[in-house]
């Protein structure tokens, strides 16, 4: 397994080894001792799965204390570009965002931790998305930032009507009237 920091602390690329034959190929996804040598002890407790069509953009989605989440995404087929914005109040990086184009060819995972918001925007006709998360879904903690926000200025790589996004993510608040929790 290969790590690559990334500009912000703590968001780690992970590139799996892969094994290929005349038969195809074969990699771990998740080795629990092997992650938690890296990253320490992380309890995955959920295992989140979405397909989405070109052109569907979800987030930036975070969950307020006491259920917060870490995430480690990848994207089984398909793809997308990933995106981690930090919430991190002290952090010289908030504010700031760090992108990776996770694909089902290239087999990277993008490891997320607590403190930081998520989006992604599918690239591909389709994209399977997986995701692992270290704590459960917890509607009434749920929060996020809208795409759009300016301050962010994220260059999405496609035309703005050919995103798809939901009522909910359109009507998320600016980064600057967010009261970070992290």
């Amino acid at each position: 397994m290969k790590l690559t920091k990334t500009n912000i602390s703590d968001l780690i690329i992970i590139e799996p080894k892969i094994f290929n034959d005349s038969r195809g190929y074969f990699f771990e996804p998740y080795n629990k001792v092997k992650f938690d040598k890296y990253f320490g002890d992380t309890n995955f407790v959920q295992d989140n799965e979405s397909k989405s069509s070109y052109g569907v953009l979800r987030g930036f989605h975070f969950q307020k204390p006491p259920y917060d989440q870490a995430k480690l995404v990848r994207c089984l087929n398909g793809k997308v570009l990933d995106i981690a914005l930090d919430l991190r109040k002290n952090s010289p990086t908030f504010g700031k965002y760090e992108t990776v184009i996770l694909s089902g060819e290239n087999k990277k995972q993008f490891f997320i931790p607590r403190g930081f918001a998520h989006a992604f925007l599918v690239l591909s006709e389709t994209a399977t998305f997986s995701y692992k998360v270290d704590n459960v879904y917890a509607p009434q903690s749920d929060c996020g930032v809208i795409w759009s926000d300016p301050i962010l200025s994220v260059d999405w790589g496609i035309d703005e009507s050919k995103l798809i996004i939901s009522d909910k993510d359109k009507n998320l608040d600016l980064l600057k009237n967010i009261k970070s929790p992290f």
